[in-house]
């Protein structure tokens, strides 16, 4: 089993920026790949970003592209999503994930999944 813990959430403005941190615990050695989703009110989950654990390599939404950046510390077993230029339409609730298999853009390619942070953009 792995355990995700996402911390890093709030409240901001429009324009601002968060660091959204997935920290990753239990038995992380079949870890391939780790995504961000996020589910606004009333709305499906949707893929957000998702990096490969050994190489690094990246993959965004086109509604994020240029404003967002995943990134990963190996030795932490932390995955980070920098938001910037945060949009009223950018307020959901994040969620990290995990996933034996690399550039997944479904929530069923992932088999872990943390419990969200909440992230709130005012106008």
């Amino acid at each position: 089993q792995v355990q995700l813990v996402e911390s890093g959430g709030g409240l901001v403005q429009a324009g601002g920026s968060l660091r959204l941190s997935c920290a990753a615990s239990g038995r992380t050695g079949g870890i391939r790949a780790m995504g961000w989703f996020r589910q606004a009110p009333g709305k499906e989950r949707e893929f957000v970003a998702t990096i490969t654990w050994t190489t690094g390599s990246t993959y965004y939404a086109d509604s994020v592209k240029g404003r967002f950046t995943v990134s990963r510390d190996n030795a932490l077993n932390t995955v980070y999503l920098q938001v910037n230029s945060l949009k009223p339409e950018d307020t959901a609730v994040y969620y990290c994930a995990a996933g034996s298999a690399r550039w997944a853009t479904s929530t069923t390619g992932y088999a872990y999944w943390g419990q969200g942070t909440q992230v709130t953009v005012s106008a």
